[in-house]
Parts: structure tokens; C-alpha cells; sequence
């Protein structure tokens, strides 16, 4: 049976070092989770922390009402999946699966349906009777993903589990993973550094830097309407352009340093007063004009790359400014290598920051993490 986990000012000290400080969570049942960030930023700290093989310096962990701060990893009802797969080489698909059962001491019919169950959820069934090493990375991936699941755990835990496959092989077991969370409706928590893989997979997200939760929300939350300059930057690609925000006859106006304005009718009421700001705009959220007579910031276009659907163009501002502008293809046309170009902006999708970056200025962003705190 599925639960759901709550933490509560967790600390995580080595020696004189508080790699977390204070931290604080929910993760709802049944809801596939993902800790993102990069490298160091504490996501697998406090994973290993949920699973009892870090020790905890501060703070409450719960499994639904049970806290488990003090309780072994073993009896913490928790499966387990690494990147390094972790499966037992001298052993065969099958008892590699069952090897958890035996140790509950589960009856030798009860083993053998849910072993079978479980090799058929992970289209391994036809493997169950070769070795670890006559699989490809993919199948012991799923093999280690059976081990864990066969257990019927409260708590799914996965550690970086598709960084060593190839791309195609990534692609197809992120697919799987969903596929069988959903059908198994077990309360996951993933960790990965890789922002597609954790969009593609995740209910919801917290991206975390420096031991500290930035953003916690739905995919479309955090790449739409990010809570701050880290989570814009970190989350997909984007343009980043110093401005200075001001108000106009009661309407709130971005002015860029190369001089083109542009109203905004979606800055929070509070923010709405003179001052510089950080704009982030994603390179879809750019219109190209060829018509120089057209209002927008004036470029030139660099260089182009078609990949199919879109078209990616790299131009530069005529401040010499660099921006990355992503346009649907056109049949037999693009546009060259030199061509004056103008910019405008989907002025309801870009976003507008603090100077510091600290905080979103632009009404609508979510952040359950204010729920968390609050």
C-alpha cells in the first residue's frame, strides 16, 4: 500500500559541512515525485536520507503517520532502484526477481505467481531463465525495477536509474517507468539531473540548488511560469536580457537596453513600480519579421539549423546581444545567413525577475512549495 511522505526542517551535516538545512516536503500518495538539479545540489542527500542510508542531523521524515528517522532501512518497506542496476550477476532473471520474497520467507507458490506477475509487467518474461550478463542495459534495468516492486513496497525509490543507457534506450524506459507507476499507482520518488527525462515522467517536480528547494510544481508549472531566475535558467532553454520595468499611465511597460518597450498587462500589482528587472523569454516565445518596418528589436540573423519540425535560428541583437530563436519550418524557405530580422514577443508567456532573480514578478506562478512552508 501506497503512502505518502512528509519532511520537516530535515538537516543533513558532514561534519562542519550542512549540505541541507532546513528543508521541507510532501509528496503525496501514489504521485510519481522527481528531485532534480545538478550535480551537488543535495537531490541525492536526501533521497538516501528517505531510505535510511544517510544519517539524519535534524528534523522528522514520515511514512504516512509512521516516523522512521530511527527505523533500518530494511524495515522501512522501500524498493530501491540505482543507476548501476545492482542486480546479482551469479543469479537468473527469475531469482534475481524473487530474491526479496525469499528473504520475507514468502511460501514457494506465492513467490512463483508474483515473480511470474511481475516478469510480464516488465515484458521480461520470455528472459526469465538467463543471466544478468546475456541482457541488454535496458532489460536489467527492468529487471531491477521487478526486484523492487515485487516486494509490494509503500515507497518507490529510484536513483539516476536511465544515465547509463544510450539515448533510444533512455527514451523507451522513462516510457515504461510511467507507464507501469501508473498502473501500479505507487508512490515514486525519482532523482535525476536530466530536465526532459523529469518532464516527461513526473506528476510533479522540486528543483533544488544548493541544498534548497527552488520550485516545487507540475511540469507546466515550472517551465511556464518559473518562481525564479534558477528554475528559468535550469528548466529548458532561455534568453536571458536585462530591462528596466516602468509604469506608464497605469500600464506596466518593459523597456529593453537596445530601446524597444513593450506593455505588459500581467505584472503582479505589487511589483508594479520602476525597476530593473532580469526577462527571460524561451527561444518559441520570440515572432521573427523580415519586415524591418514591423515593431520589435532589431537583429541579425548568424546562423540557422533546421531539425524538421522547427527551425532553430542564433542571431544577435544590434546592442550585440546573443539570442537562440526557434521557428515551425517553412516549406523551401528560411530565412539566410545576414538577414536583418525584427523580434517580437509573445508578451503572455515570457516572464520578468527581480534584478537579484530572486522572485517572478509576473502574475499566475504556483509554487506548492509556499503550502509546504506556509
Amino acid at each position: 500500500m501506497s503512502v505518502d511522505i512528509r519532511i520537516r526542517d530535515a538537516v543533513k551535516k558532514y561534519g562542519d559541512n550542512t549540505v541541507i538545512n532546513g528543508l521541507s516536503l510532501d509528496i503525496r500518495e501514489g504521485e510519481f515525485f522527481t528531485l532534480l538539479g545538478p550535480s551537488g545540489c543535495g537531490k541525492t542527500t536526501l533521497l538516501r536520507m528517505i531510505a535510511g542510508f544517510n544519517s539524519i542531523e535534524g528534523g522528522d521524515f514520515y511514512f504516512g503517520d509512521d516516523r522512521i528517522n530511527d527505523k533500518d532501512p530494511a524495515k522501512r518497506n522501500i524498493g530501491m532502484v540505482f543507476q548501476n542496476y545492482a542486480i546479482f550477476p551469479n543469479m537468473t532473471v527469475r531469482d534475481n526477481v524473487a530474491y526479496g520474497l525469499r528473504n520475507r520467507k514468502v511460501p514457494k507458490p506465492q513467490i512463483q505467481e508474483e515473480v511470474d506477475k511481475f516478469l510480464r509487467l516488465m515484458q521480461i518474461d520470455q528472459y526469465s531463465s538467463r543471466m544478468p550478463e546475456h541482457l541488454s542495459g535496458g532489460q536489467q534495468q527492468r529487471v531491477a525495477l521487478a526486484r523492487a516492486l515485487v516486494i509490494k513496497p509503500n515507497v518507490l525509490l529510484m536513483d539516476e536509474p536511465l544515465s547509463n543507457l544510450d539515448a533510444k534506450l533512455r527514451l523507451e524506459m522513462r516510457t515504461a517507468i510511467k507507464q507501469i507507476q501508473n498502473s501500479i499507482g505507487i508512490t515514486t520518488v525519482y532523482v535525476t539531473h536530466d530536465q526532459e527525462e523529469a518532464m516527461a515522467v513526473s506528476d510533479r517536480i522540486a528543483v533544488m540548488n544548493g541544498g534548497v528547494i527552488q520550485h516545487i510544481g507540475r511540469p507546466r508549472d515550472l517551465y511556464q511560469r518559473p518562481a525564479n531566475l534558477f528554475v528559468a535558467t535550469f528548466i529548458g532553454h532561455t534568453n536571458i536580457f536585462d530591462a528596466e520595468l516602468i509604469v506608464r499611465n497605469g500600464t506596466s511597460v518593459i523597456r529593453f537596453h537596445e530601446g524597444t518597450e513593450v506593455m505588459m498587462e500581467n505584472i503582479l500589482p505589487e511589483e508594479m513600480h520602476q525597476q530593473k528587472i532580469k526577462v527571460s523569454i524561451r527561444p518559441e516565445e520570440f515572432i521573427i519579421s523580415t519586415d524591418m518596418d514591423s515593431h520589435g528589436m532589431s537583429a541579425t540573423v548568424d546562423d540557422c539549423v533546421f531539425l524538421g519540425l522547427n527551425t532553430h535560428y542564433f542571431v544577435h541583437l544590434d546592442d550585440g546581444t546573443p539570442a537562440e530563436v526557434i521557428m515551425e519550418s517553412e516549406i523551401n524557405r528560411e530565412i539566410p545567413k545576414g538577414a536583418r530580422i525584427r523580434l517580437g514577443v509573445k508578451t503572455e508567456k515570457i516572464n520578468a525577475f527581480t534584478e537579484d532573480g530572486n522572485r517572478n514578478v509576473v502574475v499566475g506562478v504556483r509554487n506548492d512549495l509556499e503550502e509546504v512552508s506556509g
